[in-house]
């Protein structure tokens, strides 16, 4: 069986489907481009809708996928070429210039020289952006499965237990006691549900983790 990789965008898109209803975005940003705050002066009429994201649906995909949000002068990854035609086709055909770049990326690509599924956005106000340019290559299919533990403190003591359960039902409890009981059952599973929690915790602060919702626009924590 083959599984298909996920493509961020597609997944963005999906989730700005469910979130906006009509032509409710439409509304919005004809009233956010003529708003003060807007850092990036575009023309409205000559915007792609379907490239417009509030930050909400980009924070809930990066939580999702564990994925970061950060200005552009943190990326170490090669942007192409294309992308910076893009932006120079922007400036062309809204007669302005454009900054405060954002990138969507997993955290090693602004740590190292991958290319793994970057995003280019840029500011057009209201915690509105414009997506410039998708490249690279799609994110493993399994990688939301993967990083779900990730996301917050409930969700890892739930993967601690499921996998706690996993291990002691695998084991045979008569290596460790002549009585094969419920009892037996328990104290096996403590002993298992306590080792995995001091392995997730010393892989935890060893490698200075931290979960999806607090790392997404954070430059400072480690991946």
């Amino acid at each position: 069986m083959i599984f298909l990789k996920t493509d961020i965008e597609l997944k963005l898109r999906d989730f700005r489907a469910l979130d906006e209803k009509g032509n409710q975005l439409i509304r919005k940003i004809n009233s956010f481009i003529k708003s003060k705050d807007s850092i990036n002066s575009f023309n409205y009429n000559l915007l792609n809708l379907n490239k417009v994201y509030h930050i909400n649906h980009i924070k809930k995909i990066c939580i999702d996928y564990r994925l970061r949000f950060l200005d552009i002068k943190y990326f170490k990854g090669v942007i192409p070429e294309l992308a910076y035609n893009k932006i120079n086709d922007l400036k062309i055909v809204h007669n302005t210039s454009l900054k405060d770049f954002k990138i969507m990326a997993p955290s090693k690509l602004f740590k190292l020289n991958k290319t793994d599924d970057p995003l280019l956005f840029v500011p057009i106000g209201n915690n509105y952006y414009y997506l410039i340019h998708k490249w690279g290559n799609d994110l493993n299919p399994f990688r939301k499965i993967l990083m779900w533990p990730l996301k917050k403190f409930l969700n890892l003591l739930f993967s601690v237990l499921l996998i706690s359960i996993i291990i002691t039902v695998i084991i045979p409890i008569k290596l460790f006691s002549e009585n094969d009981n419920l009892s037996e059952f328990f104290m096996l599973f403590f002993f298992i549900f306590k080792s995995v929690i001091a392995i997730v915790v010393f892989y935890g602060f060893a490698l200075g983790k931290n979960f999806n919702m607090y790392i997404w626009n954070s430059r400072y924590n480690k991946s």
